[in-house]
Protein backbone atom coordinates (compact mmCIF):
# COMPACT_ATOMS: atom_id res chain seq x y z
CA UNK A 1 0.00 0.00 0.00
CA UNK A 2 0.98 3.10 -0.69
CA UNK A 3 2.44 6.02 1.75
CA UNK A 4 -0.97 7.68 2.64
CA UNK A 5 -1.22 11.62 3.46
CA UNK A 6 -1.70 12.94 6.97
CA UNK A 7 -4.22 15.66 5.03
CA UNK A 8 -5.39 15.19 1.39
CA UNK A 9 -7.25 18.19 -0.27
CA UNK A 10 -9.33 18.19 -3.47
CA UNK A 11 -11.19 21.33 -4.15
CA UNK A 12 -14.17 22.63 -7.03
CA UNK A 13 -16.49 25.27 -7.74
CA UNK A 14 -20.05 26.05 -8.79
CA UNK A 15 -21.79 26.53 -12.18
CA UNK A 16 -23.98 28.52 -13.83
CA UNK A 17 -26.08 28.60 -16.84
CA UNK A 18 -24.75 31.75 -19.13
CA UNK A 19 -27.36 31.09 -21.73
CA UNK A 20 -29.64 28.73 -23.18
CA UNK A 21 -31.64 27.24 -20.14
CA UNK A 22 -34.57 25.15 -21.25
CA UNK A 23 -34.05 25.79 -24.74
CA UNK A 24 -31.05 23.23 -24.52
CA UNK A 25 -34.00 20.37 -24.04
CA UNK A 26 -34.82 20.88 -27.50
CA UNK A 27 -31.66 20.60 -29.28
CA UNK A 28 -30.54 24.42 -28.59
CA UNK A 29 -27.28 24.89 -27.29
CA UNK A 30 -26.40 26.55 -23.90
CA UNK A 31 -23.46 28.44 -22.35
CA UNK A 32 -22.37 27.27 -18.79
CA UNK A 33 -19.75 29.16 -16.69
CA UNK A 34 -17.36 28.14 -13.84
CA UNK A 35 -18.20 29.95 -10.93
CA UNK A 36 -15.19 30.45 -8.75
CA UNK A 37 -17.31 32.47 -5.91
CA UNK A 38 -18.31 29.38 -4.41
CA UNK A 39 -15.73 27.03 -4.15
CA UNK A 40 -16.77 23.45 -2.27
CA UNK A 41 -13.20 21.87 -0.57
CA UNK A 42 -12.80 18.25 0.58
CA UNK A 43 -10.15 17.75 3.20
CA UNK A 44 -9.62 13.72 4.30
CA UNK A 45 -7.54 12.73 7.15
CA UNK A 46 -6.56 9.71 8.62
CA UNK A 47 -8.85 8.34 11.77
CA UNK A 48 -9.04 5.19 14.05
CA UNK A 49 -12.02 2.83 13.14
CA UNK A 50 -14.66 3.39 11.16
CA UNK A 51 -14.71 6.33 8.57
CA UNK A 52 -16.73 9.23 9.09
CA UNK A 53 -18.62 12.35 7.41
CA UNK A 54 -18.45 16.02 8.29
CA UNK A 55 -20.73 18.46 6.11
CA UNK A 56 -23.03 21.05 7.17
CA UNK A 57 -26.07 18.67 6.27
CA UNK A 58 -24.58 15.12 8.01
CA UNK A 59 -22.06 14.17 10.69
CA UNK A 60 -21.50 10.71 11.45
CA UNK A 61 -20.32 7.51 9.72
CA UNK A 62 -20.51 7.03 6.28
CA UNK A 63 -22.31 3.71 6.14
CA UNK A 64 -25.41 5.33 8.14
CA UNK A 65 -25.27 8.94 5.77
CA UNK A 66 -28.81 9.44 4.62
CA UNK A 67 -30.58 9.08 1.46
CA UNK A 68 -29.44 12.47 -0.60
CA UNK A 69 -25.64 11.77 0.64
CA UNK A 70 -26.48 8.15 -0.82
CA UNK A 71 -23.95 9.79 -4.09
CA UNK A 72 -20.95 10.47 -1.92
CA UNK A 73 -21.43 6.68 -0.01
CA UNK A 74 -21.12 5.23 -3.29
CA UNK A 75 -18.15 6.97 -5.01
CA UNK A 76 -16.20 6.32 -1.74
CA UNK A 77 -16.73 2.61 -1.46
CA UNK A 78 -16.11 2.53 -5.61
CA UNK A 79 -13.04 4.65 -5.42
CA UNK A 80 -11.63 2.68 -2.51
CA UNK A 81 -12.70 -0.67 -4.43
CA UNK A 82 -10.60 -0.09 -7.59
CA UNK A 83 -7.55 1.01 -5.81
CA UNK A 84 -7.39 -1.74 -3.31
CA UNK A 85 -7.62 0.35 -0.30
CA UNK A 86 -9.92 0.39 3.19
CA UNK A 87 -13.09 2.23 3.36
CA UNK A 88 -12.24 2.52 6.73
CA UNK A 89 -10.05 4.90 8.86
CA UNK A 90 -11.75 8.25 7.08
CA UNK A 91 -12.50 11.38 8.39
CA UNK A 92 -14.32 13.26 5.58
CA UNK A 93 -15.11 16.93 5.85
CA UNK A 94 -17.24 18.65 3.27
CA UNK A 95 -17.16 22.56 3.10
CA UNK A 96 -19.45 23.78 0.35
CA UNK A 97 -20.30 28.08 -0.28
CA UNK A 98 -22.91 26.11 -3.33
CA UNK A 99 -26.23 26.47 -2.11
CA UNK A 100 -28.35 22.97 -3.00
CA UNK A 101 -31.18 22.89 -5.21
CA UNK A 102 -30.24 26.50 -7.02
CA UNK A 103 -28.51 25.06 -10.45
CA UNK A 104 -25.78 26.06 -9.48
CA UNK A 105 -23.86 22.41 -9.67
CA UNK A 106 -24.22 21.67 -5.83
CA UNK A 107 -23.78 17.91 -6.20
CA UNK A 108 -21.19 17.69 -8.89
CA UNK A 109 -18.64 20.28 -7.50
CA UNK A 110 -18.96 18.02 -4.34
CA UNK A 111 -18.32 14.75 -6.38
CA UNK A 112 -15.54 16.55 -8.01
CA UNK A 113 -13.68 17.52 -5.02
CA UNK A 114 -13.91 14.47 -3.12
CA UNK A 115 -12.15 12.39 -5.78
CA UNK A 116 -9.70 14.72 -6.10
CA UNK A 117 -9.14 14.46 -2.55
CA UNK A 118 -9.24 10.63 -2.08
CA UNK A 119 -6.72 10.18 -5.11
CA UNK A 120 -4.76 12.35 -3.49
CA UNK A 121 -5.16 10.99 -0.07
CA UNK A 122 -4.05 7.78 -1.85
CA UNK A 123 -1.08 8.98 -3.43
CA UNK A 124 -3.03 7.52 -7.14
CA UNK A 125 -2.31 10.03 -10.19
CA UNK A 126 -5.79 11.35 -11.53
CA UNK A 127 -6.81 12.05 -15.28
CA UNK A 128 -9.27 14.62 -16.57
CA UNK A 129 -11.18 11.23 -17.70
CA UNK A 130 -10.96 9.20 -14.35
CA UNK A 131 -12.65 12.20 -12.69
CA UNK A 132 -15.27 12.62 -14.89
CA UNK A 133 -16.00 8.71 -14.67
CA UNK A 134 -16.44 9.09 -10.82
CA UNK A 135 -18.72 12.25 -10.63
CA UNK A 136 -20.77 10.65 -13.39
CA UNK A 137 -21.11 7.43 -10.99
CA UNK A 138 -21.89 10.47 -8.58
CA UNK A 139 -24.19 12.34 -10.80
CA UNK A 140 -26.69 9.00 -11.96
CA UNK A 141 -27.42 8.53 -8.12
CA UNK A 142 -27.62 12.18 -7.16
CA UNK A 143 -29.82 13.09 -10.92
CA UNK A 144 -30.71 9.85 -12.66
CA UNK A 145 -29.81 10.82 -16.40
CA UNK A 146 -27.40 14.20 -16.02
CA UNK A 147 -26.06 15.78 -19.34
CA UNK A 148 -22.18 15.67 -18.02
CA UNK A 149 -22.15 19.69 -18.25
CA UNK A 150 -22.18 20.00 -14.31
CA UNK A 151 -19.47 17.81 -13.74
CA UNK A 152 -17.32 19.21 -16.86
CA UNK A 153 -17.74 23.28 -15.44
CA UNK A 154 -17.73 22.72 -11.83
CA UNK A 155 -14.54 20.65 -12.10
CA UNK A 156 -12.54 23.19 -15.25
CA UNK A 157 -11.91 26.75 -15.73
CA UNK A 158 -13.08 27.07 -18.81
CA UNK A 159 -16.60 27.95 -19.98
CA UNK A 160 -18.69 25.31 -21.82
CA UNK A 161 -20.84 25.77 -25.08
CA UNK A 162 -23.41 22.70 -24.89
CA UNK A 163 -25.56 21.21 -27.60
CA UNK A 164 -27.71 17.84 -26.52
CA UNK A 165 -26.00 14.86 -27.88
CA UNK A 166 -22.43 16.92 -28.97
CA UNK A 167 -19.24 17.09 -27.06
CA UNK A 168 -18.89 19.72 -24.97
CA UNK A 169 -16.55 22.42 -26.37
CA UNK A 170 -14.37 24.48 -24.20
CA UNK A 171 -14.78 28.50 -24.98
CA UNK A 172 -11.72 31.02 -24.46
CA UNK A 173 -12.51 33.26 -21.63
CA UNK A 174 -11.42 36.51 -23.20
CA UNK A 175 -14.33 38.46 -21.54
CA UNK A 176 -13.71 41.38 -19.19
CA UNK A 177 -16.26 42.22 -16.06
CA UNK A 178 -18.14 40.83 -13.00
CA UNK A 179 -21.36 38.60 -13.18
CA UNK A 180 -22.92 38.63 -9.96
CA UNK A 181 -25.36 35.82 -8.64
CA UNK A 182 -27.90 36.36 -6.47
CA UNK A 183 -30.26 33.66 -4.75
CA UNK A 184 -34.21 34.34 -4.46
CA UNK A 185 -34.24 32.27 -1.07
CA UNK A 186 -36.12 29.91 -3.06
CA UNK A 187 -35.54 26.52 -4.16
CA UNK A 188 -35.60 26.06 -7.81
CA UNK A 189 -38.50 23.89 -9.55
CA UNK A 190 -36.59 22.44 -12.68
CA UNK A 191 -38.47 19.68 -13.60
CA UNK A 192 -41.80 21.93 -12.72
CA UNK A 193 -40.49 24.65 -15.19
CA UNK A 194 -39.04 21.95 -18.16
CA UNK A 195 -42.87 19.71 -17.78
CA UNK A 196 -44.37 23.61 -17.83
CA UNK A 197 -42.84 24.12 -21.26
CA UNK A 198 -43.76 20.65 -22.83
CA UNK A 199 -46.73 21.19 -22.03
CA UNK A 200 -46.59 24.79 -23.92
CA UNK A 201 -45.04 22.87 -27.16
CA UNK A 202 -47.93 20.77 -26.80
CA UNK A 203 -50.80 23.56 -26.64
CA UNK A 204 -49.08 25.93 -28.71
CA UNK A 205 -46.42 24.81 -30.54
CA UNK A 206 -45.90 27.01 -33.21
CA UNK A 207 -45.19 30.04 -30.72
CA UNK A 208 -43.50 28.28 -28.46
CA UNK A 209 -40.90 27.17 -30.85
CA UNK A 210 -40.38 30.64 -31.87
CA UNK A 211 -39.20 31.08 -28.50
CA UNK A 212 -36.84 28.97 -28.29
CA UNK A 213 -34.94 29.13 -31.37
CA UNK A 214 -34.71 32.59 -30.68
CA UNK A 215 -33.21 31.60 -27.27
CA UNK A 216 -30.64 29.25 -29.02
CA UNK A 217 -29.65 32.44 -31.52
CA UNK A 218 -28.94 34.53 -28.42
CA UNK A 219 -26.91 31.56 -27.08
CA UNK A 220 -25.06 31.48 -30.20
CA UNK A 221 -24.65 35.64 -30.34
CA UNK A 222 -23.52 34.92 -27.09
CA UNK A 223 -20.65 32.96 -27.57
CA UNK A 224 -19.53 35.39 -30.23
CA UNK A 225 -19.78 38.20 -27.67
CA UNK A 226 -17.76 35.99 -25.31
CA UNK A 227 -14.76 35.42 -27.91
CA UNK A 228 -14.92 39.00 -29.16
CA UNK A 229 -15.00 40.64 -25.21
CA UNK A 230 -17.90 42.56 -25.60
CA UNK A 231 -19.21 42.93 -22.87
CA UNK A 232 -22.15 45.25 -23.19
CA UNK A 233 -23.64 43.21 -26.25
CA UNK A 234 -23.37 40.19 -23.68
CA UNK A 235 -25.31 42.07 -21.44
CA UNK A 236 -28.05 42.95 -23.90
CA UNK A 237 -28.13 39.52 -24.89
CA UNK A 238 -28.61 38.00 -21.28
CA UNK A 239 -31.65 40.80 -20.90
CA UNK A 240 -33.26 39.82 -24.00
CA UNK A 241 -33.43 35.76 -22.90
CA UNK A 242 -34.90 36.43 -19.67
CA UNK A 243 -37.45 38.18 -22.15
CA UNK A 244 -37.85 35.09 -24.07
CA UNK A 245 -37.77 33.03 -20.61
CA UNK A 246 -40.75 34.88 -18.98
CA UNK A 247 -42.34 34.27 -22.13
CA UNK A 248 -42.01 30.70 -21.74
CA UNK A 249 -42.85 30.94 -18.28
CA UNK A 250 -39.83 29.45 -16.25
CA UNK A 251 -39.72 32.94 -14.46
CA UNK A 252 -41.69 34.32 -10.91
CA UNK A 253 -42.03 37.51 -9.62
CA UNK A 254 -39.16 36.97 -7.74
CA UNK A 255 -36.68 36.51 -10.16
CA UNK A 256 -38.33 39.41 -12.31
CA UNK A 257 -37.92 42.20 -9.59
CA UNK A 258 -33.96 40.80 -8.64
CA UNK A 259 -33.74 41.43 -12.43
CA UNK A 260 -35.38 44.35 -12.70
CA UNK A 261 -33.56 45.83 -9.95
CA UNK A 262 -29.80 44.97 -11.75
CA UNK A 263 -31.09 46.60 -14.77
CA UNK A 264 -32.26 50.08 -12.27
CA UNK A 265 -29.13 49.86 -11.04
CA UNK A 266 -26.77 50.00 -14.15
CA UNK A 267 -26.23 46.39 -15.12
CA UNK A 268 -25.33 45.38 -18.75
CA UNK A 269 -28.05 42.40 -18.07
CA UNK A 270 -29.41 40.22 -16.16
CA UNK A 271 -31.78 36.92 -16.40
CA UNK A 272 -32.53 34.30 -14.41
CA UNK A 273 -29.93 31.19 -14.30
CA UNK A 274 -30.85 27.48 -14.61
CA UNK A 275 -34.15 26.07 -13.89
CA UNK A 276 -36.54 28.87 -13.04
CA UNK A 277 -39.31 29.27 -10.78
CA UNK A 278 -36.67 29.98 -7.77
CA UNK A 279 -33.01 29.53 -7.30
CA UNK A 280 -30.87 32.36 -8.61
CA UNK A 281 -30.43 35.16 -10.92
CA UNK A 282 -27.50 36.52 -12.12
CA UNK A 283 -26.60 40.19 -13.38
CA UNK A 284 -23.18 41.45 -15.86
CA UNK A 285 -21.02 44.44 -14.67
CA UNK A 286 -17.88 45.98 -16.07
CA UNK A 287 -16.15 46.97 -12.90
CA UNK A 288 -15.75 45.63 -9.48
CA UNK A 289 -17.56 48.76 -7.84
CA UNK A 290 -20.87 48.40 -10.02
CA UNK A 291 -20.75 44.77 -9.30
CA UNK A 292 -20.74 45.58 -5.60
CA UNK A 293 -23.40 48.39 -5.67
CA UNK A 294 -25.20 46.11 -7.23
CA UNK A 295 -25.05 42.83 -4.94
CA UNK A 296 -25.94 45.50 -2.15
CA UNK A 297 -29.18 46.70 -3.89
CA UNK A 298 -30.10 42.93 -4.54
CA UNK A 299 -29.84 42.53 -1.29
CA UNK A 300 -32.04 45.41 -0.08
CA UNK A 301 -34.35 44.18 -2.42
CA UNK A 302 -34.80 40.65 -0.90
CA UNK A 303 -31.62 38.31 -2.33
CA UNK A 304 -31.06 36.30 0.53
CA UNK A 305 -27.22 35.69 -0.72
CA UNK A 306 -25.20 37.12 -3.25
CA UNK A 307 -21.85 36.39 -4.93
CA UNK A 308 -19.42 38.47 -7.32
CA UNK A 309 -16.78 36.32 -9.84
CA UNK A 310 -14.65 38.38 -11.97
CA UNK A 311 -14.81 36.88 -15.37
CA UNK A 312 -11.53 38.71 -16.54
CA UNK A 313 -9.62 42.11 -16.89
CA UNK A 314 -11.58 45.07 -15.01
CA UNK A 315 -12.73 47.37 -17.51
CA UNK A 316 -12.15 51.00 -16.61
CA UNK A 317 -14.91 52.97 -14.24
Amino acid sequence: MKTLFEQAIGTAHGKIILMGEHAVVYNEPAIALPFLATPVEVTIEPTDGESRLISSYYQGAVKDVPEALKNIKIVIASICEDLDQPVDFLTITISSLIPPERGMGSSAAVASALVRALFTYFSEPLDYETLLYYVDISEKIAHGNPSGLDARVTSSLSPVYYKKNSAFDPIPLRLSGYIIAADTGMKGQTKQAVEGVAEQMKGSYHATKRVIEALGELTEQAKKAIEENNSEQLGKLMTAAHSHLKMIQVSNEALDHLVDTALEYKALGAKLTGGGRGGCMIALTKTAKQAKRIAHKLMEHGAVETWIHALGVEKND
